[in-house]
């Protein structure tokens, strides 16, 4: 039997456990590292921590990408903490304004067969050169870096099998989008999606990595393409063929699961508001007006994207009832446009070019109107993201994005007079990597002082759990709760990603704003949920957060991956149910009880509801002792601590 591509990169990486076995526990080296600043200054605290004095990875790099308006000291305070930071541990750093961490990542550092863990859950960009790049916790993160294995179930493998060649208009973010509606927010739970097929060859490694990045939103572990001749003529144009290797999945090779997807049967789609998977084709909701649009992000801010984008609009003009900006995805692809005259168009159309940046994405800027349509490239388009609790965001290809901020509604391209789009691709990019530092030579290192302001505050830790938990249940809240809903981005929470106690005060703003108040006033408690519970982003806040708050434990139908293995880093109980039917006689106010000490692996525990005298059964969603023993601990430092597992060197 052959292997599949996913399979021998874990091969090839294991520390322990059976690669064999989907859902088995396993444990695999990581090779880089990637943080951002929303989720990286607590990433590097946490680092401290451990004691440590250099990382351990082959190459770990600290982005500034998320927190770029400075409207006070805090996001400044954290650059220059994140600077010194990486410049003493043996770090790169890449400033602001050079780009966003998985455009530039791709661009300058990831390599074919690596793995690559990252503090962003959309790290599987990557993955379009053929690694195995997954999004994690912060915590997660820094352990990497001391160079502790990451652990995880070993996920299944489900081929994507792509045939013929996609039509004039339809491009990569449509593939994703019709993988979306099929599968849906949490098809992609435990699974890598491996593609493959003659028509990933009509693909460059743009285009697979749009596909990869939005693998993050089918809840998947990651996705990956081979690393192919195409794969090399990218890095050659990056001058850095000598990182390529050739790997494929064997001829016969086997997967968990099979899906097949006729490239040139596709249309133009989009996702309509507020999920991601609410996909329809472009020209069912045409003729909706639209106040703004947005193209960049991580998703759709490559060369090829932009240069499409400066085609479509010369000589064209953004109607005048939209307001539309374009964030591209790094220094370098700037530069590149500048030099090649492709920025000229997009500026003369009327569109606003912003910072190198995530920026709108997280809503950090360009916020819409009030009850505004915004049509994004964007990747998620949960309710409240765009920086506007009631706007209704569409994502879309930059293809559709341009042809609705020329129409000033929602428009398939091909329903307007384009032409054929045709540009070529530089031999090789202007590369200047100026604007990424190289860290301080080992003995060197011992001399760097790091600068804190008073934003940063002391890493919070938890007690151990004890041998009973009580309280109310402070919230109850239903299906595909996002880390939006629970600890929201935008220009006023994330310059506050430094300081617990601070960003505290938002958790759960969006869904109910007096929810730290009251969990506060409480003493903490229990959180209610439904299926899917946390889906989307990595932030370690939506866990940190509610730990700090004193929330104890968290009862639910089921949890995304990265949002779990959050929760039982920061000690808080993540619970199950083993009927799905308890969930609805379970209300908010009601007083509950756990017996701690009764708790095993792979046996049921019993939730005691002492308002209404009923009894449910729940599950803790893991496959180890050692995660068992890091909730009895109160979470991974204080296991870590414990144990001795990392020792300074």
């Amino acid at each position: 039997m052959g292997l599949n591509l996913t399979q021998k990169i874990i091969r090839d990486h294991l520390i322990e456990g059976d690669w064999t076995k989907p859902g088995s526990p396993i444990a695999i080296r990581i090779d880089q590292t990637l943080t951002q600043d929303a989720t990286g200054t607590m990433a590097y605290l946490q680092f401290e921590a451990l004691g440590l004095k250099r990382v351990k990875t082959e190459l770990s790099v600290s982005y500034v990408d998320h927190n770029m308006l400075q409207t006070g000291f805090e996001n400044a305070d954290d650059h220059a903490f994140l600077q010194d930071i990486a410049y003493k541990y043996g770090i790169y750093f890449s400033k602001p304004g050079n780009g966003i961490c998985h455009q530039v990542h791709l661009e300058r550092f990831g390599r074919p067969g690596g793995t690559l863990l990252g503090s962003d859950s959309h790290t599987p960009t990557n993955g379009g050169i053929g690694m195995l790049a997954i999004g994690a916790g912060g915590l997660d993160v820094a352990l990497a870096m001391a160079g502790e294995p990451f652990r995880l179930n070993m996920p299944k493998v489900v081929k994507v099998h792509l045939v013929g060649t996609l039509r004039d208009f339809v491009s990569a973010k449509d593939v994703i989008l019709e993988v979306l509606r099929r599968l849906t927010v949490k098809g992609g739970v435990g699974k890598v999606m491996e593609y493959v097929g003659e028509g990933i060859l009509s693909l460059g490694v743009p285009e697979r990595s749009t596909i990869t990045n939005m693998g993050a939103e089918l809840g998947a572990t990651s996705s990956i393409f081979p690393s192919d001749e195409i794969t090399l003529e990218f890095l050659k144009r990056q001058k850095r063929a000598d990182v390529w290797k050739p790997y494929a999945p064997d001829p016969d090779a086997e997967y968990d699961e099979v899906i097949e997807i006729d490239l040139s049967t596709l249309d133009c789609l989009i996702a309509c508001p507020h999920s991601p998977d609410n996909v329809k084709p472009v020209r069912e909701v045409a003729g909706k007006l639209a106040d703004q649009v947005a193209i960049g992000s991580c998703t759709n801010s490559s060369y090829r994207d932009l240069m499409t984008v400066s085609e479509m609009l010369r000589g064209k003009t953004v109607h005048p009832r939209v307001s539309a900006a374009l964030f591209p995805g790094s220094r370098q692809i700037l530069n590149q446009l500048i030099l090649n005259g492709g920025i000229a168009p997009i500026v003369q159309s009327g569109f606003r070019i912003m910072e190198s940046a995530c920026g709108a994405c997280i809503g950090m800027g360009f916020a819409p109107p009030t009850g505004g349509v915004t049509v994004r490239t964007f990747n998620r388009n949960f309710e409240g993201r765009t920086g506007t609790k009631f706007a209704f965001a569409y994502l879309c290809s930059p293809e559709v994005a341009v042809a609705t901020a020329i129409a000033g509604e929602i428009t398939d391209p091909r329903d307007l007079n384009f032409g054929k789009i045709q540009f070529s691709f530089p031999e090789e990019f202007f590369i200047d990597d100026s604007n990424i530092i190289a860290p301080a030579k080992e003995d060197e290192a011992e001399n760097v002082s790091i600068r804190r302001g008073p934003n940063i505050q002391p890493l919070p830790t938890r007690e151990p759990l004890g041998k009973e938990l009580n309280g109310s249940v402070l919230l109850k809240v239903g299906d595909n709760i996002t880390t939006d809903h629970i600890m929201p981005a935008g220009a006023k929470v994330l310059p506050l990603r430094s300081n617990i106690p601070k960003i505290s005060e938002y958790v759960f703003e969006i869904v109910d704003p007096t929810f730290a108040k009251r969990a506060k006033e409480a003493g903490g408690g229990f959180v209610v949920g439904g299926n899917n519970y946390g889906q989307g982003s990595s932030r370690e806040h939506a866990a940190l957060a509610p730990m700090y708050l004193g929330v104890k434990a968290v009862l639910v139908k089921s949890f995304a991956r990265i949002h779990l293995a959050n929760l039982i880093n920061f000690g808080i109980l993540p619970l199950f149910f083993v009927n799905e039917k308890d969930y609805d006689l379970i209300e908010q106010g009601d007083e509950l009880h756990i017996d701690v000490s009764s708790i095993q692996l792979d046996s049921p525990l019993t939730v005691v509801n002492l308002t209404k005298n009923q009894h449910y059964l729940v599950k803790l969603p893991i496959t180890s002792q050692r995660q068992l023993d890091i909730l009895l601990a109160g979470g991974t430092l204080s296991y870590v601590k414990q144990k001795g597992v990392i020792h300074s060197s």
